[in-house]
């Protein structure tokens, strides 16, 4: 199945260690001399309507991608594989 940055921005992140629903794929990391992918990142979620700021954002490796389907891409993260970052240089993601 070939899919588009647009196409994985509508498919909700679930991970199936927990049930737990992360979100929506907000960004990709790509290899630039390679052309691979490398990882999905989930923007943190806002806390108190933004004012707080964000949460740390949640990085996918490729390795952690257990199924993308139609509406859903299921995910295999536990604590310790879970990668969280913040102060992340973002770009605008807003859907055209």
């Amino acid at each position: 199945m070939i899919c588009s940055l647009y196409d994985l921005r509508d498919k909700e992140v679930i991970n199936i260690q927990n049930g737990e629903k992360l979100g929506y794929i907000d960004d990709i990391e790509v290899e630039s001399e390679k052309g691979e992918v490398i990882a999905f990142v989930i923007f943190g979620r806002h806390r108190l309507w933004g004012l707080l700021g964000r949460d740390e954002d949640i990085v996918i490796t490729c390795s952690q991608i257990k199924l993308i389907g139609r509406d859903t891409v299921l995910v295999s993260l536990n604590e310790n594989t879970c990668t969280k970052r913040t102060k992340v240089k973002r770009f605008s993601t807003e859907k055209l």
